[in-house]
């Protein structure tokens, strides 16, 4: 099989707080982004040489809801340990806290931050399984 690029891509109700949450503190980066395309603002964001990127987007006079259950997920593999603290003092210092995990898998080597709009993200200090 070809290696496979993804793009994961959900609405949003504010892409100002998608930047500040995402690229400020998680430190992803803006790849792309658009305005007004068919009623819709979005960025795209990522790395660089990263096979995968986040695409938020915006639809004009629409409001989304919440994430439907606390078991929607983005889980980042940091295998180095340093690395990992970093990227978990850096959520902190932006002001978000670590917040209990839903399952209790993610809390053995990891720590888990919620979005504005509920949606979490896990910095989990453990290599990709293959």
């Amino acid at each position: 099989m070809t290696a496979q690029s993804v793009r994961i891509s959900r609405a949003t109700n504010d892409l100002d707080q998608v930047l500040r949450f995402y690229v400020d503190a998680l430190e992803l980066e803006v790849l792309g982004s658009f305005t007004d395309h068919a009623g819709f603002d979005g960025v795209i964001l990522g790395r660089r040489g990263d096979p995968f990127h986040f695409e938020f987007t915006h639809q004009r006079a629409l409001t989304v809801g919440r994430a439907p259950t606390k078991e929607n997920l983005f889980v980042f593999y940091l295998p180095d340990e340093r690395e990992w603290a970093e990227r978990v003092q850096r959520m902190i210092q932006k002001g978000f806290q670590p917040v209990a995990t839903y399952n209790p898998y993610w809390e053995r080597k990891g720590k888990t931050f919620e979005d504005f709009e509920g949606y979490r993200v896990v910095l989990l200090n453990e290599g990709w399984m293959p």
